[in-house]
């Protein structure tokens, strides 16, 4: 049975419909069936990747083109299971292309009257290539997030037994948390390329953060790879979320080391360099950029490959062995810093990729990060009083009762008008207010600035998985909680906010 809704519509069936495998194949054009039929057991035979695009009849008669993309799955025995995968509607993609190749064979004759309708085909055609494109980032982040959840499910089957044993309860709970971990790195990763990360931007030395990292570097690319850093003695500021520039340069040397196989030389430079005048300069406050470059002995990059590396889920790895999103996220993170991320490559003579920041002038050092939350912040609450804004239903229960099994007293409001009668008919009762930030009607940022007016004094943490207003203009000066969020940071920042209140 096809399981997916979208299949069903690409295929020109009612959503809720019966829709079997057989229905599929006897839905392929006539002439294109034996091609089709020949690339699916050639992919069950080889267990290689199935991707193929050919011509369906819909019930209608309507000739269409589909783009199937998918994998065959296996039972431990070997037996093949199913196939799983994508299906994505390229009819107008293909009409157009065959519309360009019908205007160019009589462009000679036709140029005036031609011009318009080639530009209105090739508008569709570029429209066409978006929608494959985000088809493509749909069936990445899909099969990622399916490999993670597969984990937790079955974890959470185990989990449910009575008889399970306390070792293995363990292990599937710590499976359960390095899952979650890697889920959020996903959706990190991916807003970072978007440039849609709620950044925590700070000062900080490069050549000093570079210099703390270094020891950690070397154990992730391994012993074969030798790390050479060349680093000022003079220290190159930049404002800059300290945490990103770390993966992204994490990132950055992971994909050197598999360029070179595991085994070679990693050279890092961290040095200051003119910024581009015009509209394309830096956007910092000196004239002047901070080039931090990651240099590598590999294989280089092919000129046709160069101008998709940037690209979330594009990699020249094997299935399974990477996702494809870490040069996309040092990409996003440098553009969203105000910077840029550069690439120089010859086939067989290696890769440097250069992160460029603006360099922050006069200010003072940001050494190594520190919080302002006192020691012993983590303990539990003493009965003070928390309110909650969150509209969700499932994560107002869920978060006022980890506050209530830390100690504190809760009242929860389902938005911010909520939010602030409550704190007009009461204001004195609460602590600290801990809202989510994307809510109907007032937001979190919003109802925060209007407690910050109204009710001086009365700590505001705010709490979200993304948020467009924060990640276009920063935190207004909240303390901010990422969700997915642990019980310890959740503890840590609500002490904190009440130490500073």
């Amino acid at each position: 049975m096809i399981s997916s809704e979208t299949s069903r519509l690409n295929f020109g069936r009612d959503p809720q419909a019966d829709f079997t495998y057989e229905d599929v194949r006897a839905a392929v054009h006539p002439d294109d069936r034996a091609r089709r039929d020949a690339a699916v057991e050639r992919s069950i035979a080889e267990g290689s990747d199935y991707d193929i695009e050919y011509r369906i009849v819909w019930p209608d008669g309507d000739v269409r083109w589909i783009q199937i993309r998918g994998r065959p799955e296996y039972a431990p025995d070997g037996t093949p299971l199913r196939m799983s995968g994508v299906s994505l509607d390229i009819t107008e993609r293909r009409r157009a292309a065959e519309q360009l190749e019908r205007l160019n064979a009589t462009l000679e004759s036709r140029v005036v009257e031609e011009v318009a309708e080639r530009g209105k085909a090739e508008e569709a055609l570029r429209q066409a290539q978006k929608m494959e494109a985000v088809g493509q980032l749909t069936g990445g982040v899909a099969h990622d997030f399916n490999n993670l959840l597969t984990i937790i499910r079955s974890s959470v089957d185990f989990l449910r037994r009575e008889d399970l044993p306390a070792a293995r309860r363990t292990r599937y709970v710590d499976a359960i948390a390095t899952t979650v971990d890697r889920a959020a790195k996903l959706t990190g990763q991916l807003l970072a390329f978007a440039r849609r990360q709620a950044l925590l931007p700070e000062v900080f030395d490069v050549g000093r953060q570079v210099r703390v990292i270094a020891d950690m570097l070397q154990t992730i690319v391994g012993g074969r790879v030798q790390i050479v850093a060349h680093l000022p003695d003079a220290p190159y500021r930049v404002e800059a979320d300290i945490s990103q520039f770390e993966t992204a340069l994490v990132n950055l040397a992971v994909n050197a080391r598999d360029a070179m196989n595991g085994e070679g030389v990693l050279t890092i430079r961290v040095a200051p360099v003119p910024a581009a005048p015009g509209p394309g300069g830096s956007q910092g406050s000196s004239s002047e950029l901070v080039a931090i470059s990651i240099s590598d002995t590999g294989t280089g990059i092919e000129l046709s490959k160069m101008g998709l590396i940037f690209e979330p889920f594009f990699t020249t790895k094997e299935v399974g062995k990477g996702t494809g999103l870490g040069l996309s996220q040092a990409y996003g993170f440098a553009k969203q810093s105000g910077g840029d991320l550069s690439v120089e490559s010859e086939p067989g003579h290696g890769a440097t990729f250069t992160v460029l920041l603006p360099r922050v002038a006069g200010a003072a050092a940001g050494e190594a990060p520190s919080s302002s939350t006192p020691a012993g912040s983590g303990s539990a609450g003493q009965g003070q009083w928390v309110l909650v804004v969150e509209d969700n239903t499932d994560v107002g229960s869920f978060s006022t009762q980890l506050l209530q099994d830390l100690g504190y007293n809760t009242v929860w409001a389902a938005n911010g008008e909520e939010a602030l009668r409550l704190l007009e008919e009461d204001g004195e009762r609460f602590d600290v207010v801990f809202s989510d930030i994307v809510m109907p009607g007032m937001g979190g940022v919003e109802l925060g600035d209007t407690i910050r007016r109204r009710f001086p004094g009365l700590s505001v943490v705010l709490t979200s998985g993304y948020s467009d207003v924060l990640a276009q203009q920063g935190r207004h000066g909240f303390e901010l909680l990422q969700k997915p969020y642990a019980v310890e940071d959740l503890s840590r920042i609500i002490q904190g906010a009440l130490w500073r209140g």
